[in-house]
């Protein structure tokens, strides 16, 4: 696995752990919805600053999205699709 495809799996993996969509992230970062797309799919050299925004709102150190991947891990399982029911 390249730095491109590590950097995609964990951004992917933290960002479905915090429960958000690519669109939340791309919302709170300020960055293209499309683009977080290819990044977690290891298809884009993203910048240090993109880095930092995506570990800003993910509440991690940008070293996190560095972590070594686990070649037998299974991938992180997508979030459910659909609007979220209203409460109440």
């Amino acid at each position: 696995m390249n730095a491109r495809q590590t950097i995609g799996w964990n951004l992917k993996r933290l960002r479905v752990g915090k429960g958000l969509s690519q669109e939340r992230l791309a919302l709170e970062t300020g960055i293209d919805r499309s683009y977080v797309g290819r990044v977690e799919r290891g298809t884009e050299n993203v910048t240090v600053i993109t880095l930092e925004a995506f570990a800003s709102v993910l509440n991690v150190h940008v070293s996190a999205l560095f972590d070594p991947v686990d070649p037998e891990a299974s991938p992180p399982k997508p979030l459910p699709s659909g609007r979220k029911r209203k409460q109440g």
